[in-house]
């Protein structure tokens, strides 16, 4: 009796390569399923809903390219890990990123393997938005053009109407009061009021 050895591979088992259409087969059974799932996180956590569609499309791309190298082994979690991956590399590659970029910052930057970090950022966000808050609105602007939006000073003066000179006051008075706001003693603070 001859021994036939079955050589095909299972489609399940979890790192193991497909060719692209046991990828499309595997595409459409374990990700297609959860479109509608998908499609609600991204409306929760990305603001431009003109960039919505564009935004699944990149996921599915990122996703079926995986899947032919090596299949994930929770495809559920994998596409919401390449969705918050792919949202966060959009917020990064932007030129100004704005506090609001997000929908729900908290939402997106979840990490689940880092929660201690994750909350400490968190926090650090929160107290650097209510301290800037706090600042002239002139101070605000001229901080946020500067060190957010990174534009130099000559480009700030232009945009805020001022000389040159005085977006460097603004700045240097307004980084200077947001050290105070963020790292005086709360002590100092108390003696304020």
């Amino acid at each position: 009796m001859t021994d036939i050895t079955d050589t095909s591979r299972d489609e399940s088992r979890p790192g193991a390569p497909m060719n692209a259409s046991e990828a499309r087969d595997w595409f459409v059974r374990e990700v297609l399923p959860l479109e509608a799932d998908l499609m609600q996180f991204l409306h929760r956590n990305w603001r431009n809903k003109s960039d919505i569609a564009d935004l699944r499309q990149d996921i599915y791309v990122r996703v079926f390219e995986t899947a032919k190298r090596e299949i994930p082994a929770r495809p559920r979690h994998f596409v919401f890990t390449v969705a918050r991956n792919l949202l966060i590399d959009r917020v990064r590659r932007e030129r100004i990123i704005p506090f609001d970029a997000v929908a729900d910052a908290d939402a997106l930057f979840l990490a689940p393997d880092a929660p201690e970090r994750t909350l400490i950022a968190r926090d650090e966000l929160r107290r650097l938005r209510a301290a800037l808050d706090r600042l002239a609105p002139r101070q605000s602007e001229a901080v946020m053009l500067r060190r957010v939006e990174g534009l130099t000073g000559r480009e700030i003066a232009t945009r805020m109407g001022i000389s040159e000179a005085a977006v460097s006051k603004l700045i240097d008075n307004g980084i200077r009061a947001l050290a105070d706001i963020l790292y005086s003693d709360p002590e100092d603070k108390r003696n304020w009021a």
